[in-house]
């Protein structure tokens, strides 16, 4: 289905991979090939004639739990080339680290594909967490064509409060509302000229909470000169009868898909108009297999979702904020 990064391209290309494809002023502190262990790409990604897609997984979960049963088998399909990219500990460990693993997929899939911006996808956490890259690494700005964020916990979740009333994984310290790493995220304006943001949601997300309206966790605040580069879309505005909970937004669900799709294909952000009506009556996205659908989301959530978060080694205290991100 897919190639670890390593396996699908040559030595050659390896080499003249290995330094970014812009000069970075702070190294990352997590070794290469430690950073291209977590990548797989689409093994037409080299021959790519149009950007490429790259999925960023969320908390909890490994790339196959997350999209190898849905996202990348459509995008197979659709010979739509991509990368896709998860973390040690199931991403709960510290989130500026788990940060460098995007910062160096940006760059390679940007590469790989042919320096063709690139488009990328991510769910809940791996939704918000290129934002940071895009902040604090601004090499990668001029990379990315689309940030398409499905339930993503851009302003954390009360869920992480709950979860942290006792010692609690490092990552999910860091997802509270108000933390100082969420905080350093979004001081300043959290959103860049030059890149289209759609910030999906669900009214019934159980677990990046709350989400009621376009001022809920998900949503992003655009900076000032990039309003018509910024949309916040709820499922239910397009399906008002949509119920998709957490897990089916960043897996399954049609109109989240549609969404995502729609701002895929065009400039700018996804365009709620554009989706047609016939989606609300669709059980799944395209690439998922109804036989295999239980299996599969009983998988995601059950082995890799629960013990991801509260199975990991836990912290009594939100990990202190890097040096970059302090201003010191």
């Amino acid at each position: 289905m897919f190639k670890r990064f390593a396996a699908g391209c040559g030595a050659a290309l390896l080499m003249a991979l290995a330094a970014p494809a812009h000069a970075d002023p702070r190294p990352l502190e997590t070794p290469v090939q430690t950073l291209n262990e977590r990548i797989v790409c689409s093994g037409d990604i080299t021959i790519a004639n149009r950007s490429a897609v790259l999925l960023v997984a969320g908390a909890g979960q490994t790339i196959q739990s997350n999209y190898g049963w849905n996202w990348i088998r459509f995008l197979e399909t659709s010979h739509i080339p991509y990368c896709a990219v998860d973390f040690p500990n199931l991403g709960s460990s510290e989130l500026q680290i788990a940060s460098e693993y995007v910062t160096h997929a940006i760059r390679k899939t940007y590469a790989l594909s042919g320096n063709r911006k690139v488009q990328i996808v991510g769910f809940s956490m791996g939704g918000m967490l290129p934002r940071w890259s895009l902040k604090y690494w601004p090499d990668v700005r001029p990379m990315v064509d689309d940030m398409i964020s499905l339930a993503g916990v851009n302003h954390g979740t009360l869920d992480a409060i709950a979860a942290c009333l006792k010692p609690c994984a490092p990552g999910i310290w860091q997802l509270r509302p108000g933390s100082a790493f969420l905080t350093a995220l979004n001081k300043g304006g959290e959103t860049f000229p030059g890149i289209s943001y759609t910030a999906l949601y669900t009214h019934t997300d159980e677990v990046v909470i709350p989400n009621f309206n376009s001022n809920g966790t998900s949503s992003l605040r655009a900076a000032p000169g990039t309003e018509s580069q910024v949309r916040n879309i709820a499922s239910q505005d397009v399906c008002p009868l949509n119920f998709a909970d957490h897990l089916l937004a960043g897996s399954a669900d049609p109109v989240f898909h549609a969404l995502a799709m729609d701002a895929i294909i065009h400039n700018g952000p996804a365009d709620p108009k554009r989706i047609p009506i016939s989606v609300c009556f669709k059980l799944f996205m395209p690439g998922v297999d109804p036989v295999y659908f239980g299996v599969n989301f009983g998988s995601m959530a059950a082995f890799t979702f629960v013990p991801g978060i509260f199975l990991s080694p836990a912290v009594n205290a939100e990990p202190p904020l890097k040096a970059y991100a302090t201003g010191s």
